[in-house]
């Protein structure tokens, strides 16, 4: 049977390269988990106590590739930096136990959730979604994603990014409120999880606004590195 024919052009994938390789990973969807350290949600004014979990998209386009310069958005004069540990799914489904969370598990990445920080705050105070803040262009840089057959799956290691040279954010993955399995099992009640879905696992305190000319420099430690340039 061939193929359907569209109307319009179909859009590109979104993809991301993987490490020590030519081939490349399908993204389908991203997740974000919103303040999974305690020392971040207590620097947002909120109680870091372990309240459920609660989740908020980007869109597969948003993802940035590393090595390309993220572009200052428009209608923002006040965007800031998250530096977040990205896992990549090569399998999913709905209601998964935690004890089998790691399986689903293709790799591992460090990213940037850029938050145009005015506008999430304007959100919040009428009760509307964080769309206009998080699932802007360009919002989500991330590294080449290392497959955890090479890595393994890491539960501590500092995660941490610099601003020009200067540490901003120093945080463990150990901080966490929520742990990576735990994450996939409580996404995966809300949504039925899927090969190709990021998530995004949160970050530690230090989030600060970025300016144009900025170097951003990234990483967690014995996982990868992300270097961006703020045009």
């Amino acid at each position: 049977m061939s193929d359907p024919v569209t109307v319009i052009p179909l859009p590109q994938p979104a993809l991301l390269p993987v490490e020590g390789s030519a081939e490349h990973f399908p993204v389908r969807r991203v997740y974000c988990v919103g303040r999974n350290y305690a020392d971040h949600a207590i620097e947002m004014g909120h109680d870091p106590s372990r309240e459920p979990p609660f989740f908020f998209q980007k869109n597969a386009d948003n993802l940035l590739p590393a090595g390309k310069a993220f572009p200052y958005p428009p209608l923002s004069s006040d965007v800031h930096y998250e530096v977040e540990c990205v896992l990549a799914l090569k399998s999913g489904g709905a209601n998964i136990k935690a004890a089998d969370a790691l399986d689903c598990i293709y790799g591992y990445a460090v990213g940037i959730d850029f938050t145009r920080r005015d506008l999430q705050g304007e959100a919040k105070k009428l009760g509307r979604p964080w769309e206009v803040g998080k699932a802007f262009e360009h919002s989500a840089p991330v590294s080449s994603i290392i497959p955890a057959s090479r890595l393994g799956h890491p539960a501590e290691g500092k995660i941490w990014l610099e601003q020009n040279g200067k540490r901003v954010q120093d945080g463990d993955l150990n901080q966490m409120i929520w742990k990576v399995p735990e994450i996939i099992a409580e996404l995966s009640k809300l949504f039925t999880l899927a090969p190709g879905d990021i998530i995004m696992t949160g970050t530690p305190a230090g989030v600060g606004a970025v300016a144009r000319g900025d170097r951003i420099n990234c990483g967690i430690d014995g996982v990868a590195t992300l270097s961006v340039e703020v045009v």
